[in-house]
């Protein structure tokens, strides 16, 4: 049989155990895994790490905060000691210093936490409608005409913008639907501006914009009246609301968002002044070679055309019936020639015949020819004596007279 223990045995904690349970008990408490926190900032430090360490106080209690980099680098404005500011994180422990502390996600100044939840609200309502779906998204068309402008008449935004188009695409008409841009006045007239300018002037883009602020100087560009005129718009709307870091629900909505009204108007004009003159220039030079080449083409053809109209001209006639005439001629001299050559052939040959048999040919042997008044004496009756004959030989002739017989 056991010994019962003189004392109750309970178990027994290390430090890390006991330090890991609670900050897995407040790990698994949703109301402080998103909790917004107001205080007074102290303590601030940066280290080279880029993390913010701070502590949040105010009259009776302290809390450990920190901020990681890449939360620190999205930061609206730099945080400072005294500076009151509404912390949004998560609660847990810091196991190896054995503190509660606050992991924080965003740093807004004082009075801004409950904008943000709104917006968050907001956001998440005209999400789920499909306000901000990326297939509703339409392009921007490359070379507008005309250019609406949504902002104050007398803002730095509306003059960075006429700036800009003017330097980039001189060429728009720009027309400005004025309105305030903040203030309980500006949503109404922010979305009025919107549908009034589609139906009045039918821009090809429009720019809806204004300088930066704090949360509740941007906040008519996170109303919902706003946000739906965008939407609705029949031109294709750029944002350019605040600085670069800034977001409104109206960003969420446009066609697309700019960090900046000068951003904006850039976006506006991707093909600028300077773009068409080079464009125009190469279409110049383009055009300048298919005409050489054109009329290079039509000098060839041209000529082949008049050499062939060269051809069947009266004048080609004549000059090829000429160059007949003088084929036919050509060819009738030579033929005459030819028949010459043998008519003086066969005269020739005639000649040496006759020759052959000419009396005289006889001359030659010893033989002569007697004549008496000028008929030939072929018989001794023909002469008598004394009659005076005339002889011819081979080398000539002579006179002779009769004498005996």
């Amino acid at each position: 049989m056991e010994q019962p223990a003189l004392f109750e045995v309970t178990p027994h904690w290390t430090v890390s155990d006991l330090t890991r349970h609670l900050r897995q008990m407040l790990e698994s408490d949703p109301d402080l895994q998103a909790v917004w926190v107001q205080g007074e900032i102290s303590n601030l430090s940066r280290p080279s790490s880029g993390h913010v360490y701070f502590t949040l106080k105010d009259s009776s209690a302290a809390l450990r905060c920190v901020i990681w980099k890449k939360d620190a680098a999205r930061l609206r404005f730099e945080p400072a000691d005294g500076m009151s500011v509404e912390v949004h994180g998560s609660i847990s422990v810091y196991e190896a210093g054995g503190q509660y502390q606050l992991y924080a996600d965003s740093l807004l100044p004082l009075g801004e936490g409950a904008l943000y939840a709104e917006f968050l609200r907001l956001k998440t309502l005209l999400e789920a409608e499909g306000l901000f779906d990326p297939a509703r998204k339409r392009p921007i068309p490359e070379r507008p005409g005309r250019i609406g402008i949504v902002t104050s008449p007398t803002g730095a935004a509306l003059r960075d913008m006429l700036n800009t188009l003017r330097r980039r695409y001189p060429l728009a008409e720009v027309i400005l639907a004025p309105a305030p841009v903040q203030g309980d006045e500006a949503p109404p007239a922010l979305a009025a501006a919107l549908r009034s300018l589609n139906l009045s002037a039918a821009p090809d883009v429009i720019l809806l914009g204004r300088g930066g602020g704090s949360i509740e100087d941007l906040w008519a560009f996170n109303d919902e009246r706003v946000v739906r005129a965008v939407t609705e718009s029949r031109a294709p709307v750029i944002t350019g609301v605040g600085h670069e870091t800034d977001f409104t629900l109206a960003d969420f909505a446009a066609d697309l968002r700019a960090p900046t009204p000068t951003a904006a108007a850039e976006l506006a004009t991707s093909v600028t002044v300077q773009d068409l003159r080079a464009t125009l220039a190469d279409s110049a030079r383009t055009l300048a070679d298919a005409m050489y080449d054109l009329i290079g083409q039509q000098r060839a053809n041209l000529d082949g055309s008049l050499a062939s109209l060269q051809f069947f001209t009266p004048m080609r006639r004549v000059q090829s019936e000429r160059q007949r005439v003088d084929e036919l001629s050509r060819r009738e001299l030579s033929a005459q020639a030819h028949r010459l050559d043998l008519e003086a052939a066969r005269l020739k040959g005639l000649e040496e015949h006759l020759l052959a048999l000419s009396p005289l040919a006889v001359l030659g042997r010893g033989y002569a020819v007697v004549t008496k008044a000028e008929r030939v004496v072929i018989s001794r009756s023909q002469v008598r004596e004394g009659d005076g004959i005339h002889v011819r030989v081979k080398d000539g002739e002579f006179d002779a007279r009769v004498s005996g017989g």
